[in-house]
């Protein structure tokens, strides 16, 4: 049998390792609740979807969600027509570092 090659769309965290990355926002947006209680709230109803939602069907909508989320980046990436393509890759690659998720 041929060995299936990496497809970064596909879907290969577990439940759980979602439900971390749900609880790492939970507690970095909780640190500051009066300005985050909109986003608190909306990342509380994410959460509560994926432990409600059997595997199958929260592979099938984060695969999607990875299809998109690139597409999605590069559009809001480049939606300032005033910045010169260095301009914005260094923005992105400062961004990514300073990260902390």
């Amino acid at each position: 049998m041929k060995k299936q090659s990496f497809n970064p769309d596909d879907l290969t965290l577990t439940k759980q390792e979602i439900l971390q990355f749900c609880d790492r926002v939970l507690e970095k947006w909780g640190k500051d609740p009066d300005i985050n209680a909109a986003p608190l709230l909306a990342m509380n109803a994410v959460k509560t979807s994926v432990v409600w939602t059997d595997d199958d069907s929260l592979k099938a909508i984060w695969n999607e969600i990875l299809k998109w989320v690139f597409e999605l980046l590069y559009e809001n990436a480049f939606s300032n027509d005033d910045e010169s393509w260095g301009k914005m890759m260094k923005k992105l690659k400062n961004k990514k570092q300073s990260f902390p998720l």
